[in-house]
């Protein structure tokens, strides 16, 4: 177990984050966003803001900054499919109708006020129950429909069954709300950008940024070895990270643009609100017979219909995802995407169920335990799982928190003003592997380099690295000095490997790189310490000196590689390596199962509802570091509760503005919400 290996720096304040960086002659830009949700902009006055002190210059879209139009898909479908200042029109309110670029931020700000646009205004569509009622079929989510022989429909599958519930579960649209705001300082030399910006993904940041200034890939550097919360709404670049970068390009000098906390509720994504419309047939024994789920969201990736098909066996299955738009902010990736709303909905009906069959929740869940994959189009035989222990976490949840004292009828345990009720609930999430590239370099310091371009968001990564390193090449974890947070690492340009730090993928991903890249450098090293004049080994055959645990042995000698490098003269030796999915990835689903068991209390006279004690068991894989991962779990828990009991965006159907864009109204879960009671296990 280590403690974060940055860990100090972040509590003493040394950490740099986008914003704490100030080149020399920095200007600073402000957002003015617009006021109206749908329209043109018909007119701007910017001619008080152009006199206003210390104002360098002011973008509109009658006087553009210069950036080509989007072609990558994943921008297209995780960001916003066009460039701030571009043309007029206004698709939502809050969006990004003027940079005000100043010397100093508060000149910046102040001179933002005094921009007066004129808008061609429209009646907005920002009625959810309409984009529910007019919802299309998803494009990138396709139905699935899976019957039993000899049964026609779904519908008729659940006429047929014994027993059934149905319910509608809406939900409204939740913020990232990270501690660090997006935030870009930019730089050019020539055609070369360099950009410090918070981000989950350098490398995908470097190739939507050239593809927005038409440069290379290699020639943009994104610099982010910090990123102070994410969540995935800092997976995809947004209009602050393209303004800064293109204000800098047309001025000649760096330019740092910071949103303010208002101005993340607009202009950088967030959870999409969503409509869920289940119904499940049973056998009185509580069998699922017919699983049924339409569900609506405003985000192609926030597919929450998918849940089932990775928790539940049933014979008769579907599920269809459908797309809702409105002229509101862009919807985007955000932790855990479908998988909250879907376990949510189905978690609910599946307890709904369980009242109707007078049978324990965790008993019917049991029953319905799914042992294969569902068949796919792309895997038409069902996979069995690498591993899986969802039932375990049923029994050891249940019995370390106590379920068997639960009173199954509701208000029949009251303390005082407060009726306290037990509930559970299953967890899963698929693990996704992609292919990616990692280096791994012996110093002649006795230290080794370990790099990838991923991206530390606070859930650890840093540490994780340096203890792969470590257990790869047999040396104490603190000499493995990892690097990260930077597009210019080992990348793999391809493929969705350079989403970064997203799709809880990091680990598993980088894993397998630093294992591939920390063999080949063992390779190298001997290769270089027998070929080497001076070297302690020089002319021996490679196949008589091993590596072993830091050391190099052979002909009678033992000598530690730093050893080896400084008679060598060298400074370092070490490769960059491109791990490959393994045959098993395709062979089985990889998955990862949770039991939730909580205790909440009510309160009979205001409705308050407190979570006053929880047990969590996860069926988690392979464990790198026991302290990150139970932090990562622990925030998971965290923002669950903040998600289920707290958060909620209120958008205005007439308007379409957000109406609780602050911390003060906006609510999400502190320390006071969170009992010491939590056990996870």
């Amino acid at each position: 177990m280590l403690n974060r290996i940055e860990g100090r720096l972040k509590v003493t304040g040394a950490a740099k984050y986008a914003a704490d960086n100030t080149p020399h002659d920095v200007a600073y830009g402000y957002l003015v966003t617009s006021t109206v949700g749908k329209g043109l902009v018909a007119a701007m006055d910017i001619a008080a803001a152009r006199s206003a002190p210390g104002v360098i210059a002011v973008y509109t879209p009658d006087e553009p900054l210069t950036m080509l139009p989007p072609q990558s898909l994943v921008i297209q479908i995780g960001g916003e499919a066009r460039r701030p200042l571009q043309d007029h029109d206004v698709n939502y309110y809050g969006q990004v109708v003027a940079l005000v670029v100043a010397e100093t931020f508060e000149q910046a700000r102040d001179a933002a006020t005094l921009v007066g646009v004129t808008y061609d205004a429209r009646q907005p569509m920002a009625s959810w129950e309409q984009a529910c009622r007019d919802s299309q079929p998803s494009p990138a989510a396709p139905k699935v429909e899976i019957l039993a022989d000899g049964v026609p429909t779904i519908d008729e599958a659940l006429a047929g069954s014994e027993v059934t519930v149905s319910a509608t579960y809406d939900q409204p649209p939740k913020q990232h709300n990270p501690m660090e705001p997006h935030a870009a300082v930019a730089m050019w030399e020539g055609d070369r950008l360099t950009i410090y910006s918070g981000t989950q993904s350098p490398s995908m940041h470097a190739l939507e940024l050239a593809e927005a200034f038409g440069i290379d890939k290699t020639d943009v550097h994104v610099i982010s070895p910090h990123v102070g919360g994410g969540f995935g709404g800092k997976v995809v670049t947004w209009s602050p990270t393209f303004l800064a970068a293109a204000a800098a390009r047309a001025l000649g000098r760096p330019v740092k643009v910071v949103t303010t906390r208002e101005q993340l509720y607009t202009v950088t994504g967030h959870r999409t609100e969503f409509h869920q419309e289940i119904a499940l047939g049973a056998s009185r024994d509580g069998r699922l017979t017919a699983i049924k789920n339409v569900g609506v969201s405003a985000m192609v990736i926030e597919n929450p219909t998918g849940v089932a098909k990775d928790l539940y066996q049933a014979p008769n299955l579907y599920l269809e995802p459908r797309l809702g738009i409105m002229d509101t902010p862009k919807a985007t990736i955000m932790r855990a995407p479908g998988y909250e709303a879907g376990s949510f909905a189905l978690e609910c009906a599946l307890d709904e169920l369980a009242i109707k069959l007078d049978i324990d929740p965790v008993e019917l869940r049991t029953k319905n335990y799914l042992t294969t994959t569902y068949p796919a189009p792309d895997a038409p035989e069902p996979l069995p799982f690498s591993s899986k222990h969802l039932d375990e976490c049923y029994r050891v949840g249940a019995e370390r928190f106590g379920w068997a004292r639960r009173a199954a009828r509701p208000r029949s345990v009251v303390d005082g003003d407060w009726f306290v009720g037990m509930g559970m609930a299953s967890g899963v999430l698929p693990n996704t592997q992609f292919a990616t590239d990692a280096s791994v370099r012996f110093r002649a310091n006795g230290t080794v380099a370990v790099a990838t371009s991923t991206a530390d968001l606070g859930t650890g990564a840093w540490t994780v690295m340096a203890l792969l390193g470590a257990q790869f090449l047999g040396i104490p974890a603190e000499r493995v000095k990892p690097a990260l947070g930077d597009s210019t690492l080992p990348v793999r340009w391809e493929g969705d490997a350079m989403l970064g730090a997203a799709g809880s993928m990091t680990t598993a991903n980088v894993a397998s790189a630093v294992h591939d890249a920390a063999a080949e450098a063992v390779k190298e090293l001997i290769r270089q310490a027998v070929e080497r004049a001076g070297s302690p080994f020089h002319g021996m055959d490679p196949a008589e000196v091993r590596y072993d645990g830091g050391d190099l042995v052979g002909g009678g000698r033992r000598l530690g590689f730093g050893e080896v490098l400084t008679a060598a003269g060298m400074d370092g030796v070490g490769v960059t390596a491109s791990a490959t999915l393994k045959p098993e990835t395709t062979r089985y689903k990889f998955a990862s199962y949770a039991a939730y068991f909580c205790e909440v209390r009510v309160n009979r006279w205001t409705g308050e509802a407190v979570l006053s004690r929880m047990t969590a068991v996860v069926d988690a894989g392979a464990i790198v570091n026991p302290k990150t991962a139970r932090s990562q779990i622990v925030g998971g828990i965290v923002m669950s509760l903040g998600q289920a009991l707290l958060e909620d965006a209120h958008l205005e159907p007439s308007t379409g503005r957000y109406a609780n864009a602050n911390f003060a109204d906006y609510l999400v879960p502190i320390n006071a919400d969170i009992p010491q009671s939590t056990y996870i296990s």
